[in-house]
């Protein structure tokens, strides 16, 4: 009897220290604890199972490492299918400040705080500290401030995600250093200055996002070594120049927008026969003649080269694309007839308005 009783007393005690080996460590759940403290949810009540000893079992939006049992994971999206969404019938609000405690998790890998729209304060400085940090998303917040200086030191970061907030300064020079990226998006905020010259060294790019902000200075040319490279979004800023030439000769470039900025000269020939299907160039001020550079190699869905300074005619080698889905070449100095057959068989005259002298279909006949 004794010795059963002392088998159960073992047992016990062993499930007691497996459970305390298998639940995160005090410092992990006061970590997040003190990240709670520093928001306001009024709507959905994520936050509600945030209780109990172990933050690694169905804490919402929180995940650990299954063999150090460290929160690895913070994954918080205001717009989800989830079904504490769908229950309450609405998208996600939430105020307050992304808290430096977050800092305190020392093998976070991956901190997602996307679409809140509420949430303001900067971005904690010490989350450059965090060695295994390989996705960081803020997207969709009130986010001001610069981002940390000192980003590049988080060498394994594949995914760094800042759009849509309020972020001011520069592109630090140091964003050059994350070779591990792979998408980086910092559309619609605040962001002056050049694009750092080294940008070329994200060798990993797969996407440059970079449209709606307020950046200057040239597009440099480091851009065309970025070999995966396939979104590169300018657009919407203030960069001045040259087109550089070797963007048109980049492997696997697919869309390419730098609308709504400054860039003047010509337009490239290589941007023609390349393999880029999606080439937005208005609103810049362009000069001289539209290449006669196209071929069987050209494929567009969207062409959009309005709004600039070009003059002369509509090269006759466009019709030997292989396809041009949508063509825009409204508001500049162009002049001549029209050609005939695709891809202009299709187009509208909203195409081609606002032109020197163009006649023929769909405009009036010369």
């Amino acid at each position: 009897m004794g010795g059963a009783r002392f088998m159960t007393g073992m047992l016990l005690l062993f499930m007691a220290l497996s459970s305390g080996v298998r639940s995160c460590p005090p410092s992990d759940r006061a970590a997040l604890l003190a990240f709670r403290a520093a928001l306001h949810e009024p709507y959905l009540g994520i936050f509600n199972s945030w209780t109990g000893a172990d933050c690694c079992h169905n804490w919402y939006g929180v995940s650990c490492d299954q063999e150090t049992h460290r929160v690895a994971d913070i994954t918080l999206r205001g717009e989800s299918e989830e079904p504490i969404f769908e229950r309450a019938h609405r998208t996600g609000y939430m105020t307050g400040y992304i808290s430096p405690a977050i800092c305190k998790l020392p093998r976070l890998s991956s901190i997602i705080i996307a679409d809140w729209k509420g949430i303001s304060g900067e971005i904690p400085r010490c989350i450059t500290t965090l060695p295994f940090l390989r996705i960081v998303d803020f997207i969709g917040n009130r986010i001001s401030g610069s981002i940390p200086a000192d980003i590049g030191r988080l060498q394994r970061l594949t995914v760094l995600n800042f759009a849509d907030n309020q972020i001011s300064g520069t592109i630090p020079a140091s964003l050059a250093n994350l070779t591990s990226l792979m998408h980086l998006d910092l559309r619609n905020n605040l962001l002056s200055g050049p694009i750092p010259r080294n940008f070329g060294s994200l060798r990993m790019l797969s996407r440059a996002l970079l449209s709606g902000n307020r950046l200057s200075g040239p597009i440099p040319g480091s851009v065309s070594l970025i070999y995966r490279l396939a979104d590169l979004d300018l657009s919407r800023n203030q960069l001045s120049g040259l087109i550089p030439q070797v963007l048109g000769k980049m492997a696997v470039l697919s869309t390419l927008n730098l609308d709504f900025n400054k860039l003047s000269g010509p337009i490239p020939l290589s941007l023609f026969s390349s393999g880029i299907s999606d080439l937005n160039l208005s609103r810049n001020a362009l000069q001289g003649n539209i290449p006669d550079a196209f071929g069987p190699r050209s494929y567009f869905t969207a062409l959009d080269l309005s709004y600039n300074n070009l003059k002369g005619a509509i090269p006759k080698s466009i019709s030997s694309a292989s396809y041009i889905g949508h063509l825009d070449l409204s508001h500049n100095h162009l002049c001549g007839k029209i050609p005939l057959g695709s891809p202009f068989d299709h187009l509208e005259a909203s195409s081609f308005v606002y032109n020197d002298c163009l006649c023929g279909k769909p405009l009036k006949p010369c």
